[in-house]
Order: C-alpha cells, then sequence, then structure tokens
C-alpha cells in the first residue's frame, strides 16, 4: 500500500511573530481554508486516505496534530522527543511502516508547502509511486525553476541520456546540489536540467532502509536496537531513545546525495516552500499599489509592495512606505524589510537566548 510521512516537526523560525516554538506555521491558516498541515494531508487524498497517513512532529506539537487531523490514527502521529534534522525522521517512519507492510511505498512529504495546482500534483505523484513500487529506486520530485533561486537547493538530472522509462518525464539524477550563490544558480538555470529541490520523496520503506544500513550504518544500528518494542507498550521509549542517540542530518546529505540509484519526478504545479514573509507576499492578492493586505482594518498613504498580515481588528496605517512586511499578533510585531525577511530568524534566535525575552520567540 502507499502511505504519506508528512514531517511536521519544524518550529518556523522565519514566521515570526505568528509562528512561535508553540504553535509553528504548519499549524495556522496562511492560505486557502485550512492549515497549512490540513492542506497537505487534503491535497493527496485523492490517493492517499487519512487513515494511510504517518505524521512525524515534536513531543509537542502531537494534539494539535491529532486535533487539526482526527482521521489520522493515534499510532500514526509520532512524537519526536528533539529535532535531529530529516533523516532520523524518515528512518523511524520506514521501520514503523515496514513493520506493519513489508511492501509499503511512502510518500514523504513537508507539512508547510503551498500547491496552487493540485491535480497536477498528484499526476506528478502517481508517476513517482509507479516508479517508486519497483523497490529499484529513491524518487524525488523536483520543481521546474523560473528564476535563479539562491535559498534552494538543486537536482541535476541526465535529461540527455536514454530513457527507458514508459514515462518520459523520469530522469536518472547525476547529483543533489547544496544552496547555490547567485552565479552557480545563474548557472544552473542556464544549463536546462537542474530543478529545484523540493524536498519531496517517493520510495519503499524497505528500500530506503537499505540505503541507511548501507549510508548511515549507525542510525541503522539504533533503528534495529528500538524495532523489538514498536507495537508494544515500550515503543514511545524505543523512540525516544533512538532520537536521543542518533546523529542530526539531513536525508539529502545522509542518503540522496550517496545513493546508488535515484531518479527525479519534474513538475510544474504552482509549489512554493513558504519559507519566508517575502513568499507570504509573493502569493497574496494585491491591491492597484501592489500592497498584500491580510488585515481586517487598513489605511494606506503614499505606499506601495507592502504586506500587512494581521487577524486582530486593530487600525493598521502605513504612510510612505514600500517594501516592508507589518505582522501584528496580541503578544509581538514585526516590521521588517520585505527583502530582508530571511533575518526574522535571527529575532528569534536573539529572543530564545534571553532570559528576560524568550517567552515571545
Amino acid at each position: 500500500m502507499v502511505y504519506a510521512v508528512i514531517m511536521a516537526g519544524g518550529s518556523g523560525t522565519r514566521f515570526w511573530p505568528f509562528s512561535t516554538q508553540s504553535n509553528p506555521k504548519q499549524f495556522h491558516q496562511l492560505f486557502g481554508r485550512g492549515t497549512m498541515l490540513q492542506n497537505t494531508a487534503e491535497r493527496i487524498s485523492g490517493l492517499i486516505p487519512q487513515q494511510q497517513v504517518m505524521v512525524v512532529t515534536n513531543d509537542n506539537y502531537s494534539n494539535i496534530v491529532a486535533e487539526q487531523l482526527p482521521m489520522v490514527l493515534p499510532k500514526n502521529i509520532i512524537g519526536e522527543p528533539v529535532a535531529k534534522n530529516t533523516a532520523p525522521c524518515v528512518a523511524i517512519a520506514a521501520a514503523l511502516l515496514e513493520r506493519q507492510d513489508p511492501d509499503a511505498v511512502m510518500v514523504v512529504l513537508p507539512a508547510d508547502h503551498h500547491i496552487t495546482m493540485p491535480e497536477a500534483f498528484l499526476d506528478v505523484l502517481e508517476v513517482a509511486v509507479t516508479v517508486a513500487k519497483k523497490g529499484e529506486d529513491l524518487v524525488t520530485i523536483g520543481i521546474q525553476p523560473s528564476f535563479a533561486e539562491t535559498g534552494f537547493g538543486y537536482i541535476e538530472a541526465d535529461t540527455k541520456g536514454l530513457n527507458t522509462s514508459d514515462d518520459q518525464r523520469l530522469f536518472q539524477v547525476k547529483a543533489i546540489k547544496e544552496k547555490p550563490d547567485l552565479k552557480t544558480a545563474e548557472y544552473f538555470l542556464e544549463q536546462g536540467n537542474y530543478f529545484w529541490n523540493s524536498g519531496m520523496f517517493v520510495w519503499k520503506a524497505s528500500k530506503v532502509l537499505q540505503e541507511i544500513q548501507a549510508h548511515l550504518p549507525t542510525m541503522y544500528d539504533l533503528l534495529e536496537r528500538a524495532k523489538p518494542e514498536f507495537g508494544t507498550d515500550l515503543e514511545p521509549a524505543a523512540i525516544k531513545d533512538f532520537y536521543m542517540e542518533c546523529e542530526s542530518i539531513s536525508i539529502d546529505y545522509g542518503i540522496m546525495e550517496k545513493a546508488g540509484s535515484v531518479k527525479v519526478v519534474p513538475g510544474d504545479f504552482g509549489w512554493n516552500d513558504v519559507g519566508s514573509w517575502s513568499a507570504v507576499y509573493e502569493l497574496s492578492e494585491k491591491d492597484k499599489e501592489s500592497n498584500a493586505l491580510q488585515a481586517l482594518n487598513y489605511c494606506l498613504f503614499d505606499s506601495n509592495n507592502n504586506l500587512i498580515f494581521s487577524k486582530s481588528e486593530k487600525m493598521m496605517a502605513l504612510v510612505g512606505v514600500e517594501n516592508m512586511a507589518v505582522v501584528e499578533t496580541e503578544q509581538a510585531l514585526l516590521i521588517c524589510d520585505l527583502r530582508n525577511a530571511q533575518g526574522v530568524k535571527q529575532v528569534v534566535e536573539q529572543l530564545k537566548a534571553s532570559q528576560e525575552l524568550k517567552s515571545f520567540a
């Protein structure tokens, strides 16, 4: 069977103050009718019902996940005692799924992506699932780049090689590239065979476990130690021990850059990883002065290219400013240049480091 593994453990620091440690962005409604987590589960429901969805999240968020996705089985909400990046998340999910279904195919999805063309996305996903079912390849989903983005990793594909697949949208991956500088990103764009790394993957659970054994043997040994407790009352303690002892490493660096056979299915389905307030601005409807106004009450004079984001009834007024993000919550107010929106993460780091201010993080 095909299962979804939704990674929902991030703290969303670039979306402060709307996103906080106690209630990060994936549990908020930024676009559409539901929260980002709910939208992620909803868009795959045509292929994977929620009873076949597993959510790996921070221990502190397990109750939020259960509330927002009531159809997900309680045993499939996996709490992480500590954040250790994406490889341990994938490892524990693969081990749990293989135990209940040796032929399980995993669709691994971040909880906080925005996709405007879900039908086109499902079409791409079905191609990836068909390939992954054979158990020979790790499959990743690449995004057709539209500009030289330095904030994403890239996938170099062999688009000129012999494609023996029945589906001509499938290519062998030559290399996984880290986030480039601007000159390198421009080169990637010119070549035509580089795709943005979406962070979405499809594979058989047994296949990715083989790759973990080959490339992350210590992590695999910790999994083997935990497996006898799966399905018993000791499972939560075994998962905790696994996380406390395993290394913190991404699935890209730990596995994808080293695996022998990786395929990519490129797609163009209105994808955005919504990584900062500037992304919210880009994705929002705008007035004739190019202001994105997600607030109940506002007044602007001689102002353009701004984002106002507020859920309160407070009047938000801007005079003579441009390229600003103004984000207001009950506890905090953020004002930043949209061109420096990534810097919000540093604000959160400063708050965490302050004994007096850490409650605002």
